[in-house]
């Protein structure tokens, strides 16, 4: 029987433009490979370091033990001491970052019983430590020494027992930890039947052997508070649980004086003089202390790394499991072969093992002249001697007591194969103890990791994009829909209890509307239409992905339309199930501009939707302290997605954002890397700037303190952070001074990270999450951006340093060395413009051969010249100007650069001022590069950013600040239709019965507009709504004259200056009808429903615009007041600005007059480092200043190598746990074709259509 298909109405119209839906430029293939590699290279890292460590600390003890030869017995306390270092390094190492922590941020202190508690287990441990390795171990056979370190887990097996019974629901590993108990217990009878069977006459053994046992046990408390949270948690003894709450508080002072518990009794040890040893043993002992101390650190920072990767099991149990039965092998294996070697040396005589320890093991001479391995392998022999190793039982019984004791140590830590944990777990989510113990590395990595990891997977994480537009191209909002119905396809609706993320999109629609001559209201603008165009071409082809050609579908679902007390809004439901919520903002009802919509959005989601729902839930008799911890966590799992209207994601990057938020509760914003898209130079220099900017500036930032600005475009801000004290609160004033408009509403992004960090919040950086948004292609739009943000970045430092000791004390991220970095930053931004003044001069004294000076004076004159001129011409002129010089500037540093070049190859020199420049800049930037494969590609236009230095720095530097007093957005302003006629500035007056008829007829007007109805047709809707357009001519009210908009330019000349008006279009359809009518008859592929807005939510925007967003009102006698200000302000920071420059010039060239007296003189060097006997002089402001500039880049650099490395576990972890069809483009798979079907599919002929390049741009 044949299924009947419901055919498209249009079969000739089936065809579709697909934009680019998948990620296409990450190489999936490539980094799956880079997954391999890298958990494999640290899985081989953690086996082979655990193995050094553990190998390397056994020979020490085993050139301490009486009988080897490698160490003489009078040099043998050496050993011993080395022994004690390495059981205290890790107590230093701890005790140093104790202090660094203690110096910049506020540690509490612990009670006297804590101290006790603590000071009482610490002691055991490390007094037990010390007994065992520096005491009995070294008369002990090496095969015990490996195996009765397992035996440190004893006390930990113990604890689990008691901490699971007192907890029903833990008892899944009971039997493991009891089994554990019991094999460790039989690992210890067994070695004590070995040592006191053998020879129970032998007194000083027996009391080597029962130091061991007692030592291991003490040991094995080292990992109490593993067990103490657990037991605390279930007692019910108040006591038990304050000490607990305590020894949380006061983390670091415990650590601090815990150290020095453990260094002091390691030092207490009966220590004889140390005398000096010959060179051999010098450097024997020396290479294995030094191998035993690197191995056991860089062992615990890569089994971090495994485990931050999210491969425990792989690179971190299993590798740590085998590091001991190794250390066995690589001990007992040589052993054997020497010894087989000596027997079949001997031609068929009968030996044993005994004989072989006399004649050969311990009659020998040592020789450390020749080979080091042959006497270390009769060393560890010797330890064998005291057993008869040609006997079964020996040998059993030795066995039996390694086995047990291992067997037991993984029983013991069998619940870490079923831990739970976030990527990039915290370190102290991970480990108990902040450091390890290198004497037995692997056991103290295995039960230093916490029992149980407290991760919640039922917590829900709400992500709420909120996209603010304007007037976006059709292409760029095409991308920002885009990627929101990515997110809907990637995490749908469900009803899935295990869903992590829920998701939900709003995008916020400034100045939608618009006045249509005969209309019934108000119509949405051009820009809202095409908007809604998108929204149905988007819905089709998602609706349709999976879907062949006779299944697809061209009619979208009904739709909601809503008129509101702000305008209006469209509600659609996604094919995912989510809902995406578009705004249009009227901006005669409700504020327009970014700042503003951002405030909209902070009180509708989250104090409408979230506060207000717990506040219903008290009155309706919620109990009070359960609701403000619900509260709480909502605002901690909610997190607000900023975006742009031109922004294009994929949902990975915004992954990598929320696990950020997930794992680190201090973290208030997280920005991704921010791509700039377009083409022509100008894009290109942009580029290389942002990519020099996210490597450098922001890697430092994150790493040494906190991201100073979290971009608007795309950053995730956690609710609890923007519904803190003085963050969303002071984010609603109004700029009512000259700064104000500098600092609010010209980097509003900035300003609310600096409102963020005043509160104790932490700014992050993630590499990983790549997003793209397009950047000005004209030099004009580039220079009105940069002017916007200049000052605004200015500003936002200044207020920030101005509160540094307030931020110190409230940010745990913020440090002074932090600080001071900030203000070096800010003093050389400050300097730029002279700095490239300098350059210049270099550059004409090597391009003319004139004197430094006349140099000097030749580069100051273009730059003032510029400079008096802008202050009496306008702003386009300025930047015509400045494109001019700028071309100029271009042409000059190129002769400079290939003139230094020549030079170089001239001289046979790089030892001179613009040489070492060159070379510096050049690898550094090629270095940073390599370190960024996948954007490696941007150092091409490298050379244009170093080329456009003097129009970056020194021209946009002056236009900005001279335009400080322009408060416009500078991008994106629409300006009238050439040749249409302006509208009045003003209406005439109304008299009182014109303003009530025009309020009947308003009021008659919306009764007929928004009445619910659907309209298949344009021409039912004319039909339907059949009013002359003659009886509404004139309803509209005209603008407010003295309307004061948020962000609009402050002109030199006149009043404040609005956005220019376009003339009011006709209606296209039917002059009568309103922007629901109009929206209804754009397409009959997607029906808009009429709906009402809630009651209460209604009233709520109606309250919200009238106390924070209605339209501002100023008088003309305001706005001159205020243009003043801004000049004033202007002027002000304008001469503290030139002249700290100026300043900072003369000083340079009264120095450079007298460089034959106070200048350094530094020797030329030649192609070969070698000198050429000539000198060139420096001053010593310059050293200072150049001195000042290579620390900056040094410590960005580190910073940037560390970051690479977490960005790269991140990415790992990221990709290890995340699904197959996220992680791999949904491409159709190609069908096989028989040869009796047909095979002109549309999948077939065009199976890539959807999988285009993203530099492809978008194809709708």
């Amino acid at each position: 029987m044949e299924v009947k298909r419901e055919l498209p109405k249009r079969q000739w119209d089936s065809f579709q433009e697909l934009p680019v839906i998948e990620d296409e430029q990450t190489p999936w293939k490539l980094i799956k490979l880079v997954r391999f590699i890298s958990l494999c290279f640290v899985a081989l890292l953690v086996f082979g370091l655990a193995l050094c460590s553990k190998t390397s600390f056994l020979l020490l003890i085993t050139m301490s033990s009486e009988g080897t030869k490698v160490i003489p017995d009078k040099q043998k306390p050496v050993s011993l001491l080395c022994i004690g270092c390495v059981l205290i390094t890790s107590s230093v190492l701890l005790f140093l970052k104790s202090i660094w922590k203690a110096c910049y941020k506020t540690s509490k202190l612990p009670r006297v019983a804590t101290i006790a508690l603590v000071f009482f287990f610490e002691f055991m441990a490390s007094a037990g430590a010390a007994i065992l390795t520096i005491v009995a171990m070294p008369h002990l056979d090496i095969v015990s020494n490996v195996t009765i370190l397992n035996g440190a887990a004893f006390v930990s097996a113990l604890l689990q027992v008691v901490a699971q019974c007192k907890s029903k629901e833990r008892n899944r590993f009971l039997v493991p930890s009891i089994t554990a108990l019991l094999l460790i217990l039989l690992g210890y009878a067994l070695f004590l039947a070995l040592y006191v069977m053998k020879d129970p006459k032998d007194l000083k053994m027996a009391m080597w052997v029962g130091l061991a046992v007692g030592a291991s046990l003490l040991v094995s408390f080292n990992w109490w508070e593993n067990y103490f949270g657990l037991i605390s948690e279930h007692s019910s003894s108040l006591v038990v649980k304050g000490l607990y709450r305590d020894m949380r508080k006061c983390q670091n002072i415990l650590n601090m004086l815990s150290s020095l518990l453990r260094i002091a009794v390691t030092a207490s040890m009966d220590w004889d003089v140390v005398r000096s040893i010959p060179g051999p043993q010098t450097r024997v002992i020396a290479i294995t202390v030094g191998v035993q101390l690197m191995s056991s650190a860089l062992c615990h920072w890569f089994s971090l790394t495994a485990c931050k990767m999210h491969a425990m099991r792989r690179c971190f149990i299993l590798p740590l499991y085998l590091a001991s039965l190794s250390v066995m092998a690589l001990m007992v294996i040589p052993v054997i072969v020497f010894y087989q070697d000596n027997r079949l040396g001997l031609n068929g005589t009968r030996t044993n093992f005994t004989n072989y320890c006399s004649v050969v093991v311990g009659a020998r001479d040592a020789n450390l002249t020749s080979s080091v391995f042959p006497e270390l392998v009769y060393d560890v022999t010797e330890t064998l001697c005291f057993l008869d190793m040609s006997k079964i039982s020996d040998i059993g019984i030795l066995t039996g007591s390694a086995v047990s004791w291992w067997l037991g140590l993984v029983l013991c830590t069998i619940h870490l194969w079923h831990l739970s944990l976030y990527r990039i777990q915290r370190t102290q989510d991970l480990f108990v103890r902040r450091l390890y113990e290198g004497a037995f590395i692997e056991q103290s990595l295995l039960l230093n990791t916490r029992f149980e990891i407290n991760i919640n997977t039922k917590i829900k994480h709400e992500v709420v994009s909120c996209a603010t537009m304007w007037h976006e191209t059709y292409d760029e909002m095409m991308k920002i829909i885009i990627s929101l119905f990515r997110l809907d396809q990637y995490r749908p609706k469900t009803e899935d209890e295990n869903k992590d993320i829920s998701f939900e999109a709003h995008v916020f629609f400034d100045d939608a509307f618009k006045d249509v001559p005969g209309s019934l209201g108000r119509h949405v603008n051009e820009y809202a239409e095409s908007l809604v165009h998108i929204l149905r071409e988007v819905y089709v082809i998602f609706m349709n992905l999976d879907k062949d050609l006779f299944n697809r579908e061209q009619q979208a679902p009904d739709q909601k339309v809503v008129t509101t007390p702000y305008g209006g809004r469209l509600v659609m439901t996604m094919p995912g199930g989510n809902d995406i919520i578009i705004h249009f903002k009227d901006k005669k009802r409700i504020r327009h501009k970014k700042r503003w919509s951002q405030v909209m959005y902070m009180y509708y989601l989250l104090g409408w939707k979230v506060a207000t729902k717990y506040y219903k839930k008290l009155i309706k008799g919620g109990y009070e302290e359960e609701l403000i911890r619900e509260f709480e966590k909502e605002k901690h799992n909610t997190y607000i997605l900023a975006l742009d209207g031109d922004t294009d994601f994929h949902p990975a990057a915004l992954m990598l954002l929320v696990d950020r938020l997930k794992v680190y509760s201090d973290v208030g914003a997280i920005c991704g890397r921010i791509h700039p898209t377009g083409s022509g130079p100008m894009v290109w220099y942009q580029k290389f700037e942002y990519a020099v900017g996210h490597w450098l500036q922001k890697t430092a930032e994150h790493v040494f303190g906190s991201v100073m600005c979290s971009p608007g475009c795309f950053s995730l801000f956690r609710a609890k952070a923007i519904m803190d004290d003085n963050v969303m609160k002071r984010y609603t004033i109004k700029s009512t001074k000259a700064s104000h408009y500098l600092q609010y509403d010209q980097g509003e992004d900035r300003w609310l990270c600096t409102l963020m960090m005043k509160q104790g919040w932490r700014v992050e950086y993630n590499a990983a999450a790549d997003a793209y948004t397009n950047a000005p292609e004209e030099f004009k739009e580039f220079y009105n951006q940069r002017r916007r943000w200049g000052p605004s970045t200015f500003v936002n430092s200044v207020d920030l340093l101005g509160d540094a000791t307030l931020i110190i004390r409230r940010n745990r991220s913020i440090s002074r060395p932090f600080i001071v970095y900030q203000l070096i930053s800010l003093v050389a931004s400050i300097l730029s413009p002279s700095s490239v003044i300098l350059m210049i001069t270099g550059c004409l004294n090597l391009l003319l051969d004139i004197p430094q000076n006349s140099a000097l004076v030749l580069s100051v004159i273009p730059p003032v010249v510029f400079l008096a001129v802008s202050y009496k011409i306008k702003a386009d002129k300025q930047i015509t100007i400045a494109a001019v010089m700028s071309s100029l500037y271009a042409i000059l540093m190129m002769i400079t650069f290939l003139t230094a070049i020549g030079n170089i190859v001239k001289d046979q020199s790089i030892m001179t001022p613009s040489s070492l420049f060159i070379i510096c800049l050049v690898f550094f930037y090629v270095i940073t590069a390599l370190l960024h494969p996948q954007e490696i590609g941007l150092v091409m236009y490298g050379l244009l950013y170093l080329l456009c230095i003097p129009s970056a720095y020194l021209l946009l530097s002056i236009y900005s600040m001279v335009n400080m007093d322009n408060v416009s957005w500078g991008t994106r302003e629409t300006a009238p239709a050439p040749g249409t006629v302006q509208p009045a500035a003003a209406a005439a007056e109304q008299s009182p019965v014109e303003k009530a008829m025009n309020t009947l007829k308003q009021f008659f007007c919306r009764g007929i507009c928004c009445r619910k109805c659907r309209r298949s047709s344009a021409d039912e809707l004319i039909k339907d709504i059949n009013v002359p357009e003659s009886s509404f001519e004139n309803i509209e009210e005209p603008d407010n004259p003295g309307l004061l908009l948020q962000n609009t330019r402050v002109a030199d000349v006149g009043p404040i200056q609005t956005e220019p008006e376009r003339d009011p279009e006709p209606a296209s359809f039917c002059p009568s009808q309103c922007w629901i009518t109009q929206l209804q008859s754009l397409s009959d592929d997607m029906h808009l429903q009429e709906d009402s807005l809630d009651v209460e939510e209604e009233q709520f925007f109606q309250e919200m615009i009238v106390r924070y967003l209605e339209p501002l009102h100023l008088d003309q006698k305001k706005q001159d007041d205020m243009k003043n200000s801004l000049r004033d302000l202007r002027n002000k920071a304008n001469f503290v600005y030139f002249m700290i420059n100026a300043m900072w010039l003369v000083i340079t060239f009264v120095l450079q007059l007298r460089s034959d007296i106070v200048g350094i003189r530094i020797p030329k060097l030649d192609l070969s480092f070698q000198p050429t006997g000539d000198y060139m002089f420096i001053e010593p402001v310059g050293i200072m200043f150049i001195v000042a500039f290579a620390l900056l880049v040094l410590i960005q650099f580190i910073a940037m190598l560390w970051h690479r490395t977490y960005t790269l576990i991140h990415y790992i972890a990221f990709l290890d746990t995340e699904t197959e069809k996220f992680l791999e483009p949904n491409i159709t798979m190609l069908k096989k074709v028989d040869d009796e079907e047909d095979d002109d599919s549309n999948e077939l002929l065009y199976p890539n259509l959807r999988h285009r390049s993203h530099n492809m741009g978008t194809l709708v």
